[in-house]
């Protein structure tokens, strides 16, 4: 078992009508207790569709943050939606999906299409059983997840694709099962499959069927409205004497693959006699390790027993200097290198220096699915030299808040432990 299962969310999703807002709302969030994702759809379509939908989602995850169990979350919410089953109210179906760091997924739905198992060779509908909730349509799904396989939530934009067209024309689970299937089979990769399901989605609404034995049944069905269907094996377009409206689609799919994780150690420990056990507590840790400032850079080499070496220095405040610890993957200097990374996180990697330190760092934090900071909070006579104010340079306990808001905005998971 793989030391960090990431789940990764890949979504596609698109408005009933252009230019208005979606009424489908999906959000995740990942702690390490594992990866939250909720798919509403409000009712109706347009803004109010997408005011209810985004309630849902907000009302779910304040009760997680309060401390409130998966279930009873989920109790509340489908039961508040009961009371607001009325046009004139917020009401949102929605699925829940929590996946675990070791892959085990609870799945809860209400009144929403029900989750696909997505496995490396084949999906399928994964098994439910009744979840009690009085009057409404709720369902409970479990499963252990491995690594390469994942979890397909959908709104019934998805699964009602080309309803109205003829008889049992709708795309349903079952059909989109068979189609992830497919795509299985032509070997597409899983961040593809979201938005191949969503253009399927969106052409059967506008009234173009493929594959097979649907393409049979709709050809079929047209002869009956027109006397002339132009024979295309692979793509039909039915006649309606109705134009179908569609809705708004959302489909996304949650999968879990390796992680890669990067440990940073960046300032040493308030309290000298803990040097040892927190160097040792950042060795221990699996992953990258990276090692940012000259006091902390000591430290490690002597726990180590190996020498630090410089093996960069231009002297320039651009460039940060850069050392070399036998064993560790990037050794910079501390506050300089990081406020720098900071300053490029959202640049276009293609403009950075290839020569320097600090792109070096920001090509492993790109890469990171998994960002571990171990912030030391000894005092640093530097940090308080006017030099550092006049060029802007934060102090580490202003600093690192602002790169963990930004790396999580990027979709990792990132834990910090002061010591």
């Amino acid at each position: 078992m793989p030391d960090y299962i990431h789940i990764e969310v890949e979504q596609e999703q698109s408005s009933k009508k252009a230019g208005m807002p979606c009424g489908d709302v999906v959000q995740s969030r990942r702690t390490n207790w594992g990866t939250t994702v909720v798919c509403a759809d409000g009712i109706g379509s347009g803004i109010r569709a997408h005011i209810a939908a985004e309630m849902c989602a907000a009302r779910i995850f304040t009760a997680i943050s309060e401390g409130r169990s998966f279930r009873k979350v989920f109790s509340s919410v489908a039961a508040t939606m009961q009371q607001c089953r009325d046009p004139q109210k917020p009401f949102a179906a929605f699925s829940l999906a929590r996946i675990r760091p070791d892959g085990n997924a609870t799945i809860l739905t209400y009144d929403a299409p029900l989750p696909i198992l997505v496995s490396r060779t084949e999906a399928t509908a994964l098994a439910t059983r009744p979840f009690p909730l009085p009057g409404g349509l709720a369902a409970e799904s479990n499963i252990q997840l491995e690594c390469g396989e994942g979890i397909l939530l959908m709104s019934d934009g998805i699964t009602q694709a080309g309803i109205g067209y003829a008889g049992n024309s709708e795309w349903t689970t079952e059909g989109v099962v068979r189609f992830v299937n497919e795509c299985l089979a032509s070997q597409t990769g899983y961040s593809a499959i979201p938005a191949k399901i969503h253009r399927e989605a969106k052409m059967r609404w506008s009234g173009h069927f493929n594959h097979g034995k649907a393409s049979e049944i709709l050809r079929n069905a047209a002869h009956h409205f027109s006397p002339y269907v132009p024979d295309r094996v692979h793509q039909v377009q039915v006649p309606y004497s109705h134009k179908v409206a569609g809705d708004d689609c959302t489909v996304v799919l949650a999968y879990c693959r390796n992680g890669q994780t990067v440990n940073i150690l960046t300032g040493p420990p308030r309290d000298r006699n803990t040097d040892t056990a927190v160097v040792k507590k950042f060795m221990d840790a699996h992953g990258l390790k990276i090692v940012c400032g000259g006091t902390t850079s000591k430290l490690v080499s002597k726990y180590l027993d190996v020498p630090l070496e410089m093996i960069q220095n231009s002297g320039s405040d651009i460039v940060p200097p850069r050392y070399d610890i036998k064993g560790i993957s990037l050794v910079t200097e501390g506050a300089v290198t990081l406020n720098q990374v900071y300053n490029i996180i959202d640049e276009d990697l293609d403009k950075l220096d290839e020569d320097s330190c600090v792109t070096e760092l920001r090509l492993l934090l790109n890469v990171a699915d998994r960002v571990n900071f171990i912030v030391g909070l000894a005092d640093n006579r530097a940090n308080d030299d006017i030099s550092f104010r006049q060029r802007g340079v934060l102090s580490r306990n202003v600093l690192i808040p602002l790169l963990v808001e930004k790396l999580s905005k990027e979709g990792k998971l990132v834990n910090v432990e002061y010591v």
